[in-house]
């Protein structure tokens, strides 16, 4: 026993001697009746000690730390304050207080101190593991709101880390209740990694598949994907180490497991965003026994409409030359270059389309003809909104069709659309009408 020891135990002993003088004066009791009054009496004043500092701890924090941090122009001493980092720093305090005064009070109770030494080695293990884990969410909440960090995966990597501190921690309270070293453990954990990998499989593949997501830049937060295997479509609104959240269009959250973008096929609209127009692709299905030849009568009006008039003096012009050219076989109708309904209809739709404000015309615009079906010829428009929202885009939409499936008629031609029941209806009547008339 060294010196230091010594006088720590002689002054252990001059205490216990002059509180038991003291209490055998005030409470009168006899000299083998003051030790259990003795350790209570320890026990309560331990317990006000600790509870005073803790309040005192608190209130600091509460005011003074936290005026402090109020004051400063950065924020993320203002995430400290939100993730109670000092509160939980200030819990430490009663335990190291037990922790010194725990051989004075217990001197005659070896086991017990040994005990409580054990368990204040524990309750600061613990109390460091968890604040430093709330200072790795603290920063990992400062870094994602930094422009360039916002949407990578800082989570999915922070959440690695607390796995690690909460390993680490564990192992240390291990040594500390076997009283065998940390190395002892990890050597030891060489001969459960098998285990481990299985217990942690899905962990593993979560953190390989975030690092994939973030270095190909595969989603982002804010993201809208297409997922059909996970029967989700709608937003990126969290991405951690295991799971993504996605909040659908009916307002549901589906959880995909972050692994299942490399495993799965998903479409990302980032760049339809990026790209600042929205993509229109609908065909309109025109009956081919309403297609014919343009009239003068016919070439006449459509010069009138503004879409049209120009393209018309253009073409007369060049049909006219080219009829001029074939000499006498022009008298044959078969021979010569004439104007179409059809023709004309889809240079309108075109030229309809480059007028209108609401598309992106740095995108690609085109009205085209695709292989005839049994529906009709369809007429494919292929054009992008200027607006991206999905109501605007409706809207455009909406307009540009309802205007050109009404105007159809005006070029002569018919729209396709299935027979009902009272189109049947109408047609026998009419034969039923005809026959009469013949009969």
């Amino acid at each position: 026993m060294n010196l230091l020891e010594v006088n720590a135990t002689r002054t252990t002993k001059d205490i216990f001697q002059g509180l038991d003088e003291w209490i055998s004066a005030h409470l009168h009791l006899s000299d083998a009746a003051v030790p259990y009054v003795r350790l209570p009496f320890l026990l309560a004043c331990l317990i006000i000690v600790c509870g005073l500092v803790w309040w005192i701890a608190r209130k600091i924090c509460l005011s003074v730390v936290h005026r402090l941090v109020k004051k400063t122009k950065a924020t993320w001493d203002d995430l400290l304050i939100e993730r109670k980092v000092f509160l939980k720093i200030s819990a430490l305090l009663p335990v190291f207080i037990i922790k010194a005064a725990a051989p004075v009070i217990f001197a005659n109770y070896p086991r017990t101190i040994h005990f409580i030494l054990e368990l204040t080695d524990i309750l600061i293990i613990g109390v460091f593991v968890v604040v430093i884990v709330a200072v790795l969410n603290t920063i990992a909440t400062a870094l994602s709101k930094m422009p360039s960090l916002k949407e990578k995966p800082i989570f999915s990597y922070i959440q690695v880390i607390n796995i690690f501190v909460y390993l680490v921690g564990g192992i240390l309270i291990l040594s500390v209740i076997l009283g065998k070293s940390p190395l002892y453990f990890l050597g030891a954990m060489g001969a459960m990694t098998a285990v481990l990998m299985l217990i942690f499989k899905d962990t593993i593949l979560g953190f390989v598949a975030s690092i994939q997501i973030s270095a190909y830049d595969m989603i982002r937060v804010g993201d809208w994907i297409e997922m059909p295997d996970y029967n989700t479509d709608g937003d990126v609104i969290s991405i951690n180490l295991n799971t993504v959240k996605v909040k659908n269009w009916d307002k549901t959250v589906s959880s995909v497991p972050t692994a299942g973008f490399l495993t799965s096929s998903f479409k990302n609209w980032r760049g339809m965003t990026d790209t600042g127009g929205r993509r229109i692709k609908r065909p309109i299905y025109l009956k081919m026994s309403s297609f014919k030849f343009c009239d003068e009568a016919m070439i006449e009006k459509f010069k009138g409409y503004h879409l049209l008039h120009d393209y018309i003096t253009g073409k007369e012009k060049e049909i006219k030359d080219y009829n001029t050219a074939l000499g006498d076989q022009a008298r044959v109708d078969a021979n010569t270059r004439r104007l179409t309904n059809v023709g004309l209809y889809r240079i309108y739709a075109k030229n309809y389309l480059d007028a209108n404000p609401r598309l992106n015309h740095s995108l690609t615009t085109i009205v085209r003809q695709l292989d005839p079906t049994p529906q009709g010829l369809p007429l494919q428009l292929w054009c992008f909104t200027a607006d991206v929202r999905w109501g605007p885009y409706e809207q455009t939409m909406s307009d540009i069709f309802d205007h050109l499936l009404t105007i159809a008629p005006e070029f002569g031609l018919e729209v396709f659309e299935s027979p009902t029941g009272n189109d049947l209806m109408k047609a026998m009547t009419k034969i039923n009408m005809t026959d009469v008339a013949a009969n």
